[in-house]
């Protein structure tokens, strides 16, 4: 997925074509997966549910998050 023309663009809804994993999320931002699990449960980061059960961080939820921290 090439992250830097969907960083900039605003979705209206959470899709899984707009989102990525964990580890992903964790690259984009330059921190760890932890850190990316800590700023889900301070609601710093959104995320949805792949019908399988997977978490997934939103796009556009990485936006304000690249440059804080």
């Amino acid at each position: 997925m090439e992250t830097s023309q969907n960083l900039t663009s605003a979705q209206p809804l959470p899709q899984l074509g707009r989102s990525v994993t964990i580890e992903r999320a964790a690259e984009i931002l330059g921190v760890s997966r932890r850190t990316v699990y800590y700023r889900i449960s301070e609601g710093a980061l959104q995320t949805i549910r792949t019908r399988g059960g997977s978490q997934r961080v939103v796009i556009n939820s990485l936006v304000g998050n690249h440059q804080q921290h």
